[in-house]
């Protein structure tokens, strides 16, 4: 991969930037004003050669918009692109589909990734996970419904979960 853009917009939590590469694919995000606290994260078969800044992200830099403005579903269109082993990868593409404000435990997640067992290796695919909120670990919980761990802090989980929650 030659050259990605990133972009840092402002957020209710603080800063969030994404990195994009050159087809609109999010190679990595969060709740960070550097890229290269995103850059370690990714995937050295997916780190750019170049990264360029660039004011708006156009659909990617409006999904973040609509997110956080209560759109909770403006993320779930946006390609992301991440590597590693096959579990990891699957295991990531399940997390797209656990809806917001109905969040899992790591044993349900370890299930749902076909797994049930593999409890540990779903906390890591978390853990690993460099495309925050576009593939949303933070809906995955302890049992009991402790947040568990979070890259970007448990503070920056619980509002995402609390934001995510329907009003009663």
């Amino acid at each position: 991969m030659s050259t990605a853009h990133w972009s840092t917009q402002d957020t209710p939590i603080g800063p969030f930037t994404t990195v994009v590469a050159a087809d609109g694919a999010v190679l990595a995000s969060g709740w960070t004003a550097d890229p290269a606290d995103l850059t370690t994260v990714m995937s050295a078969a997916l780190a750019p050669a170049e990264l360029r800044h660039k004011r708006d992200l156009g659909e990617v830099s409006k999904a973040v918009r609509r997110y956080h403005q209560g759109e909770h579903d403006a993320i779930d269109l946006i390609p992301v692109r991440q590597r590693s082993g096959e579990f990891l990868e699957h295991a990531w593409e399940v997390l797209r589909t656990v809806p917001a404000g109905k969040p899992v435990t790591y044993s349900d997640f370890a299930a749902l990734a076909g797994r049930p067992q593999a409890i540990r290796a779903a906390a890591s695919a978390c853990a690993r996970n460099a495309v925050a909120l576009f593939v949303p670990c933070h809906r995955v919980l302890r049992i009991g419904g402790a947040l568990g761990g979070f890259r970007w802090g448990l503070d920056v989980k619980r509002w995402l979960l609390d934001h995510e929650t329907p009003a009663v």
